[in-house]
């Protein structure tokens, strides 16, 4: 695949994991911010920004084992890493296993991977199963075979709406993966950093997470939502540097 990335700096290695539908440009001010204390690496994850999509739907799985072979090309061993919303994800896997590479330190961010049990989202699965049931089994779907695709798209999240049918399946694989039960085996210390206002990973997510992490901090930002990076930037940078030991003059 090609993939697109930034590498500038040098020193310890730095290492930016962006959300679903976004590319590494979302963190662009702290990359160039911090590029002058450490190597700061930011990949746009394949089937994002300037990246090649993966050869088939990937699960986190899949995406944590690129990011170890992305930087074992970059002969990076070790890295602090930072990671929102579906960058997250693959961040929690990475850092529950030890072995595969060294995680220093790591910055979770309006992160998402514990599956959520509203009712409104069960009832809406409930409603897809039993629409493909009788879609399937009638003569419909061998005249219309794209009936229920349709469906999916006008019913589905907005994620879903706008990626390719690679990245649906990508999408559907990880939002269905609850990564709970990796959140113990992390042992590097590690920083949550929450919008109050999020909805899209609210912030109950980010004290179940600092629960069950072991050496695990919650700063929340206030007036904030999912993209409390942008929302709160001063105070982001400000919490990000003071847990990477930076000082600025």
């Amino acid at each position: 695949m090609n993939i697109d990335y930034y590498d500038r700096g040098a020193g310890d290695a730095v290492l930016f994991l962006h959300g679903w539908g976004t590319d590494h440009r979302s963190f662009f001010r702290f990359l160039e911010g911090m590029s002058g204390f450490f190597r700061v690496v930011a990949p746009d994850l394949p089937g994002f920004g300037g990246s090649d999509e993966p050869p088939s739907g990937w699960s986190v799985r899949e995406y944590a084992d690129f990011v170890v072979d992305f930087l074992k090309k970059l002969e990076i061993s070790e890295a602090i890493m930072i990671g929102h919303s579906f960058g997250g994800r693959v961040a929690i896997k990475l850092a529950s296993e030890t072995g595969r590479i060294g995680i220093v330190k790591t910055v979770l961010v309006d992160c998402a991977g514990i599956r959520s049990d509203m009712t409104r989202h069960k009832l809406r699965s409930y409603f897809y199963k039993a629409v493909k049931r009788v879609i399937s089994a009638s003569a419909i779907e061998k005249r219309f075979p794209f009936l229920l695709e349709q469906w999916r798209i006008r019913n589905g999240s907005a994620d879903y709406r706008n990626a390719s049918p690679r990245m649906r399946e990508c999408l559907v694989k990880t939002v269905n993966e609850d990564l709970t039960p990796c959140l113990p085996d992390i042992k590097c210390p590690v920083l949550l950093i929450w919008g109050e206002n999020d909805t899209a990973t609210p912030l109950a997510d980010a004290r179940v997470m600092e629960r069950l992490i072991p050496d695990a901090g919650l700063v929340v930002l206030k007036n904030a939502g999912h993209y409390s990076f942008l929302d709160q930037g001063y105070a982001f940078g400000r919490v990000l540097d003071s847990f990477l030991g930076i000082r600025r003059q």
